[in-house]
């Protein structure tokens, strides 16, 4: 039995205008996903996953992970949960060369679905590092990465970063820009994360995007507005000592840009009732800055604050079903003594 675990993350700046090639600049949180594999005599997957849907289930298939099981779980939840557990397994069992390998495997995850924590490349990153292992093949952590790249890549149609899969694995804050992906040195920033209890559908959200960038120039130079903006982050986060705690300064100078961030997304129509809420209640609490984080659409915000009053006051916002601080996850994906 293997037992590995990754984190979730949050963006600091530049989600949607990374899938243009622009940079962005994740960071990932002590919000993790676990998955347990174990390898089985036959063919067969067997999935045990009990905080993939509101019921958690639990199926069992033989041969390739093509067809769908039969279970009774609304179709889409399945479709969810599973497209993301079937492609770690593909993507395993070709690292390891054993196409008809089997396994036992539960997931157990603290990341909310759907919500822009990055819960499926967590999901992924810790389901390709734990089968290969119990198949005897770890990866080194960029072929790891880059397989996870690929299993989303395949999921969501063609339509994934390597923003969430490589934060995901590498832990810490990175860059990432096209197919180039860094790790870069960043402070213990004070993450507040507010979330509104839905989902944004990511397909939807970034189709939406791109039609407005091919109908709209100004659509397109506000995508390019938002990799300027995560190059000054980078500046300021360049700067900064990783090693002490962030300097009120730095927190207002990358707050402001996360303010403008979120205005920008918002002009993309990403943004929504609820985050927008939570945005503006987290910067009245006193937030150096707050914006939306992952597709949008519904799901979370992310805010700089070192006090409670932002975590406060957002629990007091409707439409905020949860608010909670975010450490920065400084080891990404690791193996767990089971």
């Amino acid at each position: 039995m293997t037992v590995c675990e990754a984190p979730g993350k949050v963006y600091l700046f530049g989600e949607h205008a990374v899938v243009y090639g622009e940079p962005a600049v994740p960071a990932a949180i002590e919000r993790r996903a676990t998955v347990t594999a174990e390898p089985r005599e036959d063919d067969h997957v067997r999935v045990e996953a009990e905080d993939l849907s509101l019921d958690g289930f639990t199926v069992e298939y033989a041969g390739g992970t093509g067809d769908r099981p039969d279970v009774d779980v609304p179709t889409p939840l399945v479709e969810a949960a599973m497209g993301y557990v079937d492609a770690a397994v593909e993507q395993a069992r070709d690292a390891a060369g054993a196409p008809d390998a089997g396994f036992d495997i539960t997931v157990e995850s603290d990341i909310p679905l759907g919500a822009g924590l990055g819960s499926s490349a967590a999901v992924v990153v810790a389901g390709i590092d734990a089968a290969t292992r119990a198949l005897g093949e770890p990866l080194d952590r960029r072929e790891l990465a880059d397989r996870a790249y690929r299993a989303e890549f395949e999921v969501q149609d063609g339509q994934a970063s390597r923003a969430d899969t490589f934060c995901s694995t590498m832990g810490g804050a990175v860059r990432v820009e096209g197919d180039d992906c860094e790790p870069i040195d960043a402070p213990n920033l004070p993450f507040v994360v507010g979330f509104d209890g839905g989902a944004g559908d990511t397909g939807e959200l970034v189709a939406g995007v791109r039609a407005l960038r091919e109908e709209h120039e100004f659509a397109a130079d506000t995508v390019e507005s938002v990799g300027d903006l995560v190059r000054a982050g980078e500046g300021l986060l360049a700067d900064a000592d990783p090693e002490s705690d962030p300097e009120p300064a730095l927190l207002a100078e990358l707050g402001e840009l996360m303010d403008f961030n979120h205005g920008l997304l918002a002009a993309l129509g990403v943004s929504a009732r609820s985050l927008d809420a939570m945005v503006w209640a987290a910067r009245d609490a006193g937030a150096h800055g707050a914006k939306l984080t992952g597709a949008g659409g519904g799901g979370c915000i992310v805010a700089l604050d070192e006090s409670d009053a932002t975590e406060t006051a957002l629990s007091f916002t409707q439409g905020c079903e949860e608010a909670f601080r975010a450490e920065l996850a400084t080891e990404g994906v690791r193996v767990v003594e089971p």
